[in-house]
């Protein structure tokens, strides 16, 4: 093979033929929060129901899940306050800027305020997802927004935005919720908007936390202890079934693949449990879930039901919700109704317990449904207690004289729970939550995170 020719001294070197860049690797989780919150912006998806899909397409586990996890629900709880900072740091209104990047302004911000990320790698990143996304166009935008947003802190932000404003609007924006859920949550606390506000202030950072995962070990199916050694948690405070578990994916569970136990707030089994364990005179043979999907308090009530010989009724108006009835009590004799609960026939003889659990706000499951806070405003309150008034209507008239109705929201919001049941004939529901501390003066019980670290549930007993 012939050599190649010597070099002259001092004559150019030849270039090298010019390589294409390699593109920057995708930072997974970062993208995984991204895609999060453009699918609860654009497609109004649950982000509860949609991060799991994500996190499996892109292959992430253990501490990168729990990063973009993190990054997307907690961005998607702070949106709102979020907004009122990137407002002050740009000419116009976030809602006027494209979407798709408002919600990387908005994932920038949260890393900037509300994590331990250093401001040039919150800032660095979120340029670098613009390209990757398809945003490449914005990223000086990007940049110059959210050095300005890195100019301050969380509290510094909040106090400058509050300035001027009430005492609770300060609490509201600090805890990144909306004025009037933090108005309806001061009116249930019974305290007033220019006052101390420290229970509210309380019951609104709990709101805010990244909450538990609550389990149930249904009677019957599954030992609440075996339950607590397998998932590394630890038991219930109140509910003999539950268990609280401090971390990993209930899924991954034996006793929840095998159906012998499920995911359920301890707040949603101390109600259910409260129906059960009312005082009844006379016959105790029937019982009714009135408002069922997606059946979670009815596959307790189903397994209590059980060893009592009471046959219980489930009614769905939604058919694809009583397919979730019908799964979650597949175990059990349920007969699982489909339509409308105002027009439900009263049987022979009527029901002796029914649960109503009225479709509501949503207020006091914030912390595990962190877009709803943002999607719900007091506009959708006067609906919904109409529906809770007629449905709390049939459920009295399908009730036998003597039998019990528990009335049950997950909603602190007066106007959906002590407006609703005033003028009938409760009974003390204290009693039926044994164990239970901080139920106030009753008859009715409002559970809340702060003090039970439960969600907010209200339920109230009726005679019928």
């Amino acid at each position: 093979m012939a050599s190649r020719p010597p070099r002259r001294p001092g004559s150019p070197r030849r270039a090298r033929p010019a390589q294409p860049p390699r593109p920057a690797p995708v930072d997974r989780p970062r993208l995984t929060a991204y895609q999060l919150l453009r699918a609860v912006a654009a497609e109004d998806a649950y982000a509860n129901l949609a991060l799991p899909t994500l996190l499996r397409e892109h292959g992430l586990t253990g501490r990168d899940a729990a990063f973009a996890t993190e990054l997307g629900y907690g961005t998607v709880r702070a949106a709102g306050t979020l907004d009122e900072v990137l407002a002050a740091c740009i000419d116009r209104p976030p809602a006027d800027v494209q979407p798709e990047v408002r919600d990387l302004l908005r994932l920038g911000a949260y890393q900037l305020l509300r994590t331990r990320i250093p401001a040039h790698a919150a800032v660095a990143t979120t340029v670098e997802l613009s390209r990757a996304t398809g945003n490449g166009r914005a990223a000086g935008f990007l940049n110059a927004v959210l050095r300005k947003v890195s100019a301050s802190d969380w509290d510094g932000w909040t106090a400058r935005l509050a300035q001027g404003g009430t005492a609770l609007r300060r609490i509201a924006l600090h805890t990144a919720h909306p004025y009037w859920i933090a108005a309806a949550f001061a009116a249930a606390l019974g305290e007033q908007p220019d006052g101390e506000l420290d229970e509210t202030r309380r019951a609104l950072e709990a709101d805010d936390l990244r909450p538990q995962t609550h389990l149930v070990a249904w009677p019957g199916r599954a030992d609440r202890d075996e339950l607590v050694t397998e998932s590394g948690g630890s038991p219930g405070r109140y509910s003999p079934y539950a268990v609280r578990m401090d971390g990993g994916d209930p899924a991954a569970l034996s006793a929840v693949r095998e159906r012998r136990a499920g995911v359920q707030d301890e707040g949603s089994q101390l109600c259910a449990l409260a129906l059960a364990n009312a005082a009844l005179d006379g016959r105790d043979e029937r019982w009714l879930d009135l408002c069922a999907g997606p059946g979670g308090k009815t596959a307790l009530l189903a397994a209590l039901a059980g060893p009592r010989n009471a046959h219980l009724t489930a009614n769905e108006l939604h058919p694809h919700r009583a397919e979730l009835v019908r799964a979650s009590t597949a175990h059990w004799d349920v007969e699982v109704l489909t339509g409308d609960a105002r027009e439900l026939p009263t049987p022979d003889g009527g029901y002796d317990r029914v649960l109503l659990d009225a479709p509501c706000t949503g207020l006091g499951a914030l912390r595990r449904r962190p877009e709803a806070r943002w999607r719900r405003g007091p506009q959708d309150v006067p609906e919904l207690t109409a529906l809770q008034r007629d449905l709390l209507a049939a459920a009295l008239r399908l009730t036998r004289p003597g039998g019990v109705v528990a009335y049950v929201t997950c909603s602190p919001h007066l106007a959906e729970t002590s407006e609703i049941v005033a003028g009938h004939d409760l009974l003390d529901a204290r009693a039926a939550f044994p164990g239970v501390d901080h139920l106030g003066d009753g008859p009715t019980v409002q559970l809340w995170p702060h003090r039970h670290g439960t969600d907010a549930m209200f339920c109230a007993l009726l005679r019928a």
